[in-house]
């Protein structure tokens, strides 16, 4: 009995519907989830302004997928971007693929992270016991089709700020060491967050992340008790603090399904494409992928609001999240 507990036990996580103020913030992370593409989001801001825990709200909030079972890569059924060679080879010689679903995988990326750990290395047991030559998977495969979290990402080596980036940018990790040659997809929503007085985010960083997030401490002191007092209920009875909020869970989580739904139907007019093409000209962005970047959170946005066309005003919107970073 206390075995099959364990079994069902799961850490409380606090609701995302009921994170007080930290607008900007939420709606990046939601504007990435709706279409990954968007390249991320950088969260810059104090110590205690809960940019752990709305991250960590996200992931928890989003609907289950569907993985090929007992699949390290955590790929998809049909969708060749997102499959392990393993799957791939299953299906050119007609094999059954049995699937499962489980949460959406929220990887945390630690500073003293190595580089085998990241990547991927050679399993020793294997090699030890059998002889043979086999891939223990890392965490950018864990990551694949979920969110991966580095906390003090300014902090991060740079070497492994390297992988990170070029993994996010291609979806893909290759790997070249001890006889081993394997390349699997990391598909995966990058979220960084840092404290601006603990250093500078160096330009290889600035450049990668798609959207900024700044966010400060809460001055309104009637705010702030209300955030104190929310903690307090939810450390003192999770399970209930999380019951209240099922519905408005449930209702963000539909909304967030139906926008991703909508996202391929989203149209933005020529002139308006222009339009950011000539803020981005004027500002004077290096390449392109601030106009890329816009596009993509315009048309995330018009669908996260049900609208199939982007209007001038969510462009404006949207700016001050994208041309910050980029």
């Amino acid at each position: 009995m206390a075995n099959q507990n364990l079994k069902q036990f799961t850490t409380p996580v606090f609701p995302f519907t009921a994170i007080v103020g930290q607008e900007e913030m939420k709606l990046a992370l939601q504007l990435n989830v709706i279409d990954p593409k968007i390249g991320g989001v950088m969260i810059m801001g104090d110590r205690g302004t809960g940019k752990s825990t709305t991250i960590r709200a996200i992931a928890d909030l989003l609907p289950e997928i569907e993985i090929v079972k007992n699949d390290p890569f955590n790929s998809h059924k049909s969708d060749l971007d997102l499959m392990g060679n393993e799957v791939k080879i299953a299906i050119q010689k007609d094999e059954v693929i049995e699937t499962e679903l489980i949460k959406i995988p929220m990887i945390d990326l630690p500073l003293g992270a190595t580089e085998d750990r990241v990547c991927g290395t050679i399993d020793i047991e294997k090699a030890l016991t059998d002889g043979i030559k086999a891939f223990e998977p890392g965490l950018l495969a864990k990551a694949n089709r979920g969110l991966l979290y580095v906390d003090e990402v300014n902090l991060l080596d740079d070497h492994l700020v390297d992988i990170l980036l070029d993994s996010a940018a291609s979806g893909w990790n290759t790997v070249e060491r001890e006889g081993i040659s394997i390349r699997h997809p990391a598909r995966f929503v990058l979220v960084g967050s840092g404290n601006p007085e603990e250093g500078e985010l160096r330009p290889q960083l600035l450049d990668r992340f798609g959207m900024h997030a700044e966010i400060r401490t809460v001055k309104d002191p009637a705010l702030r008790v209300k955030v104190v007092e929310e903690r307090t209920s939810f450390d003192q009875t999770p399970m209930l603090w999380i019951k209240n909020y099922e519905e408005k869970q449930e209702e963000l989580r539909t909304k967030i399904i139906e926008a991703q739904k909508l996202l391929p139907q989203v149209q933005l007019d020529y002139n308006l494409r222009v339009k950011i093409s000539e803020v981005c000209s004027q500002l004077d962005v290096d390449g392109l992928r601030g106009d890329i970047v816009t596009n993509r959170a315009a048309k995330a946005y018009a669908a996260y609001n049900k609208k199939l066309d982007v209007t001038i005003n969510d462009m404006k919107l949207l700016s001050l999240y994208v041309y910050d970073i980029v």
